[in-house]
C-alpha cells in the first residue's frame, strides 16, 4: 500500500510540474504572437492547448489513483472490528470501479467534443463524478466544510479545486481563442491554478511525512 501511495505524487512531480512550466511558457509565447510582439510559429497556441490537456488528464488520473489508494488502504489494513464502517463488499467494489471508469469515460468524451456547450457539460460531469468518488468515507479529506480550518489545509480539497479549474479551461477552450474577456478569465483562473500547485506541493509533502 505504501508503494501504491507513491504513484500519485510521482506522477505529479515527474509529469505535471514540468509540463505546467512548459504550458506557461507556451501561453506567454502565444500571447506575444497574438500581439505581434514575437513572430513565432502558428503551431504554438495549439501546442499550448495540447499541453494543457495533458496536464489536466494526468491530474485527473493521479486523483483517481489517490482516491483508490485511500479506499484500498482502508479496506485492506483496517482491523476486522472496523470493517463494518467501510463495508468492503463485492457490489460496492464493483460500483467504485465503475465510477472510476465513468470519470475516465466522461473525460474522454470531453476530449472528443468540439461544441462549447457539450464540452462544458462533460467537464462539469467529470468534476462532479470526481467529487462523488471523493465523498467515500475512506477518503482522507481533512474536513468537509469551509468554516473549518482543516478544510483550507486539506490536500484533497485543493486537488479537487485544481482539477475543476483545469477542466473549466478545457471546456472553454474554443471561447478562449474567440473572446478577449474569456481569455482574461482563463489567465486569472490559471494564476489560481499556479497558486494551488504550490500549496498542493506543501500539503502533499506534509501528508507523506505524516
Amino acid at each position: 500500500m505504501q508503494w501504491l501511495g507513491l504513484v500519485h505524487p510521482v506522477l505529479i512531480i515527474l509529469f505535471v510540474y514540468p509540463v505546467v512550466g512548459a504550458t506557461i511558457r507556451l501561453g506567454i509565447l502565444a500571447r506575444e504572437r497574438r500581439l505581434e510582439i514575437n513572430p513565432i510559429a502558428p503551431t504554438v497556441p495549439v501546442e499550448h492547448a495540447d499541453h494543457g490537456r495533458w496536464v489536466t488528464a494526468v491530474v485527473i488520473l493521479a486523483s483517481l489513483i489517490a482516491i483508490a489508494h485511500d479506499v484500498a488502504e482502508a479496506w485492506i489494513e483496517r482491523p476486522v472490528a472496523d470493517l463494518a464502517a467501510v463495508s468492503p463488499s463485492l457490489p460496492r467494489l464493483i460500483a467504485f470501479l465503475a465510477a472510476e471508469a465513468g470519470v475516465i469515460a466522461a473525460f474522454v468524451a470531453l476530449l472528443r467534443c468540439r461544441r462549447t456547450a457539450l464540452r462544458l457539460g462533460w467537464a462539469i460531469s467529470t468534476w462532479i463524478m470526481l467529487l462523488l468518488l471523493g465523498s467515500q468515507p475512506e477518503v482522507q479529506r481533512g474536513a468537509d466544510w469551509p468554516w473549518q480550518a482543516a478544510f483550507w489545509q486539506s490536500h484533497y480539497w485543493g486537488g479537487v479545486v485544481l482539477a475543476g479549474l483545469l477542466l473549466l479551461s478545457m471546456g472553454l477552450q474554443a471561447e478562449i481563442d474567440r473572446w478577449p474577456s474569456i481569455r482574461r478569465l482563463h489567465v486569472a483562473l490559471n494564476l489560481v491554478v499556479a497558486l494551488l500547485l504550490a500549496t498542493q506541493a506543501i500539503s502533499g509533502t506534509r501528508n507523506l511525512l505524516i
